[in-house]
């Protein structure tokens, strides 16, 4: 009788804490709470990083307004250069916008150190190995489309609009004179310097889409057509909504994918013949 309400008491009350499935529950979820822990620690580090940024860059706002300004100023000439604010607190609102995005350049080597961090433990050593190029191929690239915005495309666009902008009036007719507002004008050249940012990080999205197997040189050789109306429609949506920004982000990404094609040769090339000659090394012991 006290046997059977011993085994009537456990079927009531389940498992035992230390049995089998409890174990298997308990190894699945520390892992998890491991790597959350460790995300959190990533996210505050990025986001000090980005906040410091933010403060400094407050205080040095009118440097960085100046240094956006300057393919304006360089085009137009000092002494006509004027760009007009229409509300009390643009100016305040100017600086917050400059501070945003001084820190979004300045905490990135921050961010990308803590992403790597988080990877890393995941990673074989010749993998980290690997990965250490593109952690240090985006910000070059990115760099490099922001001085192609620089020195090249925003001076032709800014000459562009005002080549096309009446200057003079008389004879009836009323002077237009371009007076861009100073929001609009840091939008446009954060928009520009953004969007080609990221269109010159293609060699790395494909570079490391070919390491994983997903596509090789073959294949986008033969998708060429379609990566052409693709980078199309990206350079419709990341540019400012007009036809010579959209082309002067469209033709240098077409030439990079193009690149990107001859980078994924490469790693093909360089990675099949590492293989043949481990093959031959292993036929060899063998």
């Amino acid at each position: 009788m006290t046997d059977t309400l011993d085994t009537a008491e456990k079927k009531i009350s389940g498992p035992e804490v230390g049995s089998d499935g409890q174990d298997e529950i308990d190894a699945s979820r520390a892992p998890l709470i491991e790597h959350l822990t460790e995300l959190r620690t990533r996210l505050i580090y990025s986001l000090m990083a980005f906040f410091g940024m933010f403060v400094v860059c407050f205080f040095f706002a009118k440097p960085i307004y100046n240094v956006l300004v300057w393919p304006f100023v360089r085009v137009v000439g000092a002494d006509k250069a004027k760009l007009i604010a229409t509300h009390f607190l643009e100016q305040l609102y100017t600086n917050i916008k400059l501070a945003l995005f001084g820190a979004a350049f300045l905490s990135f080597p921050v961010v990308a150190v803590q992403i790597y961090k988080f990877v890393a433990p995941g990673l074989y050593k010749h993998e980290r190995g690997a990965f250490v190029p593109y952690l240090i191929a985006t910000p070059v690239l990115f760099f490099m489309g922001t001085l192609v915005v620089y020195f090249v495309v925003l001076p032709l666009l800014i000459q562009f609009s005002l080549d096309i902008t009446p200057q003079v009036g008389g004879d009836g007719k009323a002077t237009i004179e371009l007076l861009p507002k100073v929001s609009e004008y840091l939008s446009l050249v954060m928009t520009l310097i953004l969007g080609f940012g990221i269109c010159f990080q293609l060699p790395v999205i494909m570079t490391l889409l070919a390491r994983a197997g997903i596509f090789g040189s073959s294949g986008m050789r033969s998708a060429r057509r379609y990566a052409i109306v693709g980078i199309a429609g990206a350079s419709a949506v990341l540019s400012p909504p007009d036809p010579f920004s959209m082309l002067a982000m469209m033709l240098p990404t077409i030439l990079l994918y193009e690149a990107s094609i001859w980078i994924v040769d490469r790693v093909e090339k360089a990675d099949k013949a590492k293989a043949d000659k481990d093959k031959d090394n292993t036929d060899g012991e063998g």
